[in-house]
């Protein structure tokens, strides 16, 4: 299934029926789904992934764009691996569009689509989980336990890599860039749409 390719179809639609709207994303699958607009929920806010939803006894330990990193390394203040196993939260209400375990330097993988009105979605990543405890093609509410905190099967000590992308479904990539067009700084995104 890793290697498969497909493109889910989210089909928005208002009460007119000439209103509809369409927009595709890619992911990894061969299915297409069909999403009624009646069924998604419009974002009501952002708050951060880990520390009961404000960051409270968690640090930035890599902030966006520090050595060309494409997201935010949630650490628990502890140090070391005192925050392995910690829940990890959907930011907002939003669409499971991934819940995998991509190996290499990502391991287990979360991806949400979360939708902000009817022309605007961004998209929450969240990587080297240790658990996921949500499956794609579900919808989440904020706050929802997504996951835990991991440390990909011991490729570093435990933190959440986290990101949000205005682009939807770009490639999972690499985590580092110095090209950040797709990309949203996670702290400010999140400070501004609270």
């Amino acid at each position: 299934m890793k290697n498969q390719f497909f493109v889910l179809l989210i089909l928005l639609s208002s009460c007119n029926s000439n209103d509809k709207i369409r927009s595709q994303i890619e992911n990894k699958n061969q299915t297409k789904t069909i999403v009624n607009y009646d069924t998604i929920q419009f974002t009501n806010g952002f708050d951060f992934p880990v520390g009961e939803l404000n960051a409270n006894g968690y640090y930035n330990a890599q902030k966006f764009k520090e050595n060309n990193h494409l997201g935010d390394d949630w650490n628990g203040t502890g140090g070391g691996n005192t925050d392995l196993g910690d829940p990890i939260h959907a930011i907002a209400d939003g669409y499971v569009s991934f819940s995998e375990n991509v190996n290499g330097g990502w391991g287990n993988v979360i991806r949400i689509i979360h939708f902000i009105d009817s022309n605007k979605q961004v998209e929450s990543l969240y990587a080297h989980c240790d658990k996921r405890l949500i499956s794609a093609g579900e919808f989440v509410k904020k706050g929802t336990q997504i996951g835990t905190i991991g440390t990909n099967n011991g490729q570093y000590l435990a933190h959440l890599h986290f990101e949000i992308r205005n682009i939807v479904n770009l490639p999972i990539g690499g985590g580092y860039s110095s090209d950040t067009e797709g990309y949203l700084d996670p702290t400010e995104f999140i400070n501004r749409n609270r």
